[in-house]
């Protein structure tokens, strides 16, 4: 190799061969890929083409379409944010039971329970802009309670000169209720419904109801969700104005 190429042929190669009879061949690789992107499972499309599963596997994952997801790739997350606050409110229900003594979650025994104790509804409302929020606890979702909710909402934000234009909801039963819709139209709101199925739209909403969960719900042993409860406004007002936002800088 020296005598042939000089130095350069002395640099080290691949020890793949120049061809491999035993290879499999490119229409047959197209042809599994095709029925891969029909959403057949290994052993079906080994039992179609007459290969080995484990050949099947080989060559979906060089080809990038061993796994399932990867033949329907995530849509692009499209990040929008609203000027000015008041342009537009989320808002969203998170369901928590109530309880009379600490759970299996603190406790780590599923044996002590509060049977019978219910549920409560923790109603949010976040303003796009700013990231200002409010909550507020009811005994139900019914449409009479997020109408109660959007108010107790409303009442707190005008108290910082926020007035709103536009409210964003799923399409839960009581977004869609004729309380709620003759509220909206009563107050001058433009009511905004996300798709079904796509809870990113109302993306603000669902990430502040996961910070509330992990550092006010079950950031520390409550003996009752009463108790809970009394330290949901004081964890609110540091939320707001104490807590740091990464996405806002």
């Amino acid at each position: 190799r020296f005598r042939e190429e000089g130095e350069i042929g002395l640099m080290d190669r691949s020890s793949r061969p120049h061809s491999c009879p035993h290879a499999t061949a490119v229409a047959l690789v197209e042809k599994l890929i095709e029925l891969r992107r029909s959403r057949k499972t290994y052993r079906q499309i080994a039992q179609i083409l007459g290969l080995a599963v484990s050949t099947v596997a080989r060559r979906l994952k060089q080809a990038g379409f061993h796994r399932l997801a990867e033949l329907e790739p995530a849509p692009v997350v499209v990040r929008y944010e609203y000027a000015n606050p008041g342009d537009l409110l989320h808002l969203d229900i998170k369901k928590l039971g109530r309880f009379w003594k600490p759970g299996h979650r603190v406790t780590g025994d599923r044996q002590q329970c509060s049977d019978g104790a219910g549920w409560e509804f923790m109603h949010v409302a976040i303003d796009d802009a700013s990231r200002l929020a409010f909550t507020s606890l009811h005994p139900d979702e019914r449409g009479s309670s997020a109408c109660r909710a959007l108010l107790q909402a409303l009442r707190y934000y005008r108290g910082l000169n926020i007035c709103f234009r536009r409210v964003m909801t799923d399409n839960g039963a009581c977004y869609r209720s004729r309380a709620f819709q003759r509220l909206c139209a009563r107050l001058g709101l433009k009511h905004i419904r996300t798709k079904p199925y796509t809870p990113r739209t109302n993306g603000k909403a669902e990430r502040f109801i996961q910070t509330s969960l992990r550092e006010w719900a079950y950031a520390r042993s409550y003996d009752t969700s009463q108790q809970r409860a009394a330290h949901l406004l004081p964890w609110l007002h540091h939320y707001n104005w104490h807590r740091l936002h990464a996405s806002l800088g």
